[in-house]
């Protein structure tokens, strides 16, 4: 009886560290190799520093290299339950098919979509994010890591939103 109220409790405590959460904070740890924000329009090299080390090239695709139009985006203030999106754009400036094999989004409250066909040197493809801020109040800072045929991989993409009542 006792294993199992630790069990529970520990389960309990965990879902709480990795479940979707209201959060006031800024997800720090992430630069890019431009050091700073992409402004609209510009491209940046993305090259992210990120805490996971076990990520690897997509199924051993050659690697290739990208820009981003933008790897931060602000929705600015939104209503609290909107369900917005955002479409990042990805050019491959390598030499190799760009191959995106996964968009993981820190929390559940972030859904993706992306180009799942190789994109070819020169062409860009597509990275949506959508996100619900049903759960969410004022500010907010969430990310999600794009896995791809690139040398630092995943990519991480941001956007931050006001939630308004």
């Amino acid at each position: 009886m006792k294993k199992t109220l630790s069990i529970i409790a520990l389960s309990v405590i965990g879902f709480g560290f990795v479940s979707c959460k209201k959060e006031n904070k800024e997800v720090t740890g992430t630069e890019t190799a431009a050091s700073t924000p992409a402004a609209k329009g510009d491209s940046a090299a993305v090259a992210p520093v990120s805490g996971e080390t076990t990520a690897a090239p997509a199924s051993n695709q050659p690697l290739t290299t990208v820009a981003l139009s933008e790897n931060n985006f602000d929705f600015g203030k939104i209503k609290k339950g909107d369900k917005v999106e955002h479409v990042y754009e990805i050019t491959n400036t390598g030499t190799n098919p760009l191959v995106i094999s996964k968009v993981k989004p820190g929390c559940g409250c972030t859904a993706p979509d992306f180009t799942k066909d190789p994109i070819m040197p020169g062409k860009k493809g597509k990275i949506t994010l959508r996100f619900d801020s049903t759960n969410f109040d004022g500010n907010v800072n969430k990310f999600a890591d794009v896995f791809a045929n690139v040398e630092k991989a995943p990519i991480r993409i941001n956007f931050t939103a006001n939630i308004q009542p």
